[in-house]
């Protein structure tokens, strides 16, 4: 089968862009014919590791370009005709890329494996700046509530509205999670399946030595939670002395989150990895007693939760989202309410204080993850989703707008 894979990102930045990565590869494996669009934009200084580009930007002016983006379209409808691909599978596309790439997909079969909350949220968040989740329509309020600068306003509706116009185009719509399916149906739009994201099976962890540690890994930006973690981190180590910390990735909020450790005393107890690659990432977490995933917005999926149960590594995850979906409380990890600093400080004490509970944690985890969450799973029921498309499109109505 010939696969077009399309998405706003081609660097390996973050949740969305390994998944579509790592289905690039996982799918040439097994001898179909990828080619994986995107475009150029680069969150961080990595490289662009996708086959065809368009123009894409991280300035000023990417408000302008995610809502319309000529070089994408006109890009992606000539690959459309050259790779003449059997299906076509969409990730993110609101954020670069723009709805006016929609109109090359009314001649081939199309997936839309939603990553974010792009599709009923100009920020991909629902979560408002001074804290607290939205259940505002969009419109007026996006402006109001402050989410949205009052400059950036107008290009954003237009794109929403060309969104609303031309999503159709989608024969199957694919989430992540219940949550997901819930969320979005709210607002008018339908999910046909839910497949959780895959992560890479791996070596199990070692057995657990040295001093406890607590692993954390994302971009580091307030939604993310790292400020509530680092004070639950300070409460921890009242009990825990030789308790520590280990920081993944980067992000905005980096210098304000270094200074927060130093207020709460944290000291040398952090050490601050920075972004690094898969493997150094791995090798990096592979000590940690407990993964922390102390979200304080409502997590589409959260892949690093699967990715840590996949290492064998107790999680502590926010009770929201489609968190709550991967770990079980009590059996895989621990769930406390987002935000809950006193909560999260007491799920990682009862973990970090005793070995053989995070051991155990730690087990039934990657037992789940090997049955739920692995790559070649992902990969069957994606390849399912990509044939239902076609069979959909073949006994539907051909489109004309």
């Amino acid at each position: 089968m010939r696969v077009l894979l399309v998405h706003d990102y081609g660097t390996a930045t973050g949740g969305a862009e390994n998944m579509v990565l790592l289905l690039r590869d996982r799918l040439r494996a097994r001898g179909h014919e990828v080619c994986l669009f995107t475009s150029t934009a680069r969150p961080l200084d990595v490289p662009v590791l996708a086959d065809e580009t368009c123009l894409g930007t991280t300035s000023g002016f990417r408000t302008l370009l995610q809502s319309a983006n000529p070089w994408a379209a006109r890009r992606l409808g000539a690959l459309v005709r050259s790779f003449r691909p059997d299906v076509v599978f969409v990730r993110m596309l609101l954020t670069q890329l723009s709805p006016l790439i929609l109109p090359a997909l009314r001649a081939v079969p199309a997936v839309y494996n939603v990553a974010d909350y792009r599709p009923i949220c100009p920020t991909g968040t629902r979560w408002l700046p001074r804290g607290g989740p939205c259940h505002h329509r969009v419109g007026v309020a996006c402006a109001r509530e402050g989410c949205v600068p009052l400059r950036d306003w107008p290009p954003l509706m237009a794109q929403m509205a060309l969104w609303g116009r031309w999503r159709r185009v989608f024969d199957r719509v694919v989430v992540a999670s219940e949550w997901m399916r819930e969320r979005l149906g709210a607002e008018g739009l339908v999910a046909d399946a839910v497949v959780p994201n895959g992560v890479p099976p791996r070596p199990a962890r070692a057995p657990l030595d040295g001093p406890p540690a607590v692993a954390f890994a994302g971009r580091l930006v307030p939604a993310k939670g790292l400020d509530v973690l680092l004070a639950a981190m300070a409460r921890v180590r009242d009990e825990i002395p030789d308790a520590r910390l280990l920081v993944a990735g980067d992000g905005p909020a980096r210098a304000d989150l270094e200074r927060a450790a130093q207020q709460a005393g944290l000291g040398d107890a952090v050490t601050w990895l920075g972004h690094v690659g898969r493997d150094a990432l791995e090798a990096a977490l592979a000590p940690a007693w407990v993964h922390a995933v102390p979200s304080v917005w409502d997590e589409p999926f959260g892949i690093v939760a699967a990715e840590a149960l996949m290492r064998g590594t107790a999680a502590v995850v926010s009770r929201s989202g489609g968190l709550a979906e991967i770990v079980e409380d009590g059996v895989t990890g621990r769930t406390v309410p987002p935000s809950d600093v006193a909560a999260l400080a007491a799920a990682l004490r009862d973990t970090l204080g005793d070995r053989e509970c995070a051991e155990r944690l730690g087990h039934a985890g990657r037992a789940r993850a090997l049955a739920t969450y692995s790559d070649d799973v992902y990969v069957d029921r994606m390849l399912d989703q990509m044939r239902r498309a076609r069979v959909t499109r073949a006994a539907r109505a051909p489109l004309t707008r």
